[in-house]
């Protein structure tokens, strides 16, 4: 093979996603207002990379509250927390910053609407993710979780006329709609979500993988194992045609027997994920004489969140 045919297909849109962006700016923007420590429950995003550099700033991450001294500050993570979290975290006399992406609350609060009404809420999801315990979290009584195809078979309502779905909003879009379609074959009137929850950047980053995946001999997604969205990308690559694709972290985790044979590579990364960890990435291919970088543009994202309003509030008074 000629050097000449080598090249990379880079995805866009990659990389941080709003609701990332927002919750790591508001641990860093706590650790400029209140110094370290800074507590975190649970990791901020799922990211290697951006846990360990706020970690070596001075952030402390806890697997619950009671690990947090009483009175301290406590960020809760983009993934959101159930209402008992908040609770024992005020019974701790703990102050908090709430992180979760707003696309996350959206669900919450539609769990909410419809556990009052009193459906039956089959939550789409995997089980033990902390969205989809969060999530739970706000109507017990009345979520189901469906992981798998056995799940949506075996699951049991007690009005086949009040049942809705809702999703994990990092899911894989086809994967979801596979088990929506399972659910309906049992119950005909499962009712829809008010809007999509699977989030826009979730589904973005997915279709532009879609789009270049059949051209490609090999698809390196950025991300880290415990990224939900990051590994439904490695998924979705080999569904749409790429021949082989693999998650990494860094750039040094690259196989270099991956490469053997290989004329184009597609190149993304998760939602939870830095743009310099995908040009270190670029960087080691272009050692390797994988000169040609073509960007496959799917679509152009201007979404912003504003900070929490714990943030926001502080700096109006401060």
């Amino acid at each position: 093979m000629s050097d000449t045919t080598k090249r990379v297909l880079l995805a866009k849109p990659r990389g941080y996603c709003a609701g990332v962006d927002r919750a790591v700016v508001t641990v860093e923007k706590a650790l400029e207002k209140y110094g370290p420590p800074v507590y975190v429950r649970k990791e901020i995003v799922h990211n290697r990379h951006v846990v360990e550099t706020l970690r070596e700033r001075g952030v402390i991450f806890v697997d619950e509250t009671s690990e947090v001294p009483e009175g301290a500050l406590v960020v809760f993570s983009a993934h959101g927390v159930s209402p008992q979290v908040h609770q024992e975290a005020a019974e701790r006399g703990l102050r908090t910053i709430d992180a979760t992406c707003p696309l996350v609350t959206k669900v919450h609060k539609e769990a909410v609407r419809f556990a009052k009404e009193d459906y039956d809420i089959l939550l789409i999801g995997h089980e033990g993710h902390e969205e989809v315990e969060g999530t739970a979290g706000e109507a017990p009584d009345h979520i189901q979780l469906v992981d798998t195809a056995e799940d949506a078979a075996e699951v049991q309502v007690r009005d086949p006329s009040k049942v809705i779905w809702l999703s994990q909003t990092t899911l894989s879009v086809d994967e979801t709609m596979q088990r929506v379609d399972q659910l309906k074959n049992r119950f005909p009137m499962l009712s829809d979500p008010p809007s999509d929850d699977i989030c826009y950047a979730t589904s973005n980053r997915q279709f532009a993988v879609k789009t270049m995946a059949p051209e490609c001999d090999l698809v390196i997604v950025v991300g880290s194992q415990n990224s939900s969205n990051s590994k439904r990308l490695v998924e979705v690559a080999l569904q749409a045609g790429a021949k082989a694709s693999y998650l990494v972290d860094f750039a040094h985790q690259i196989d270099e027997t991956w490469l053997d044979g290989v004329a184009t590579v597609g190149v993304t990364s998760g939602a939870s994920v830095p743009d310099h960890l995908v040009m270190e990435v670029l960087a080691f291919l272009a050692e390797r004489d994988y000169l040609d970088v073509q960007e496959i543009t799917t679509a152009n994202e201007k979404i912003a969140f504003s900070l929490p309003r714990e943030l926001r509030k502080d700096a109006k008074t401060g």
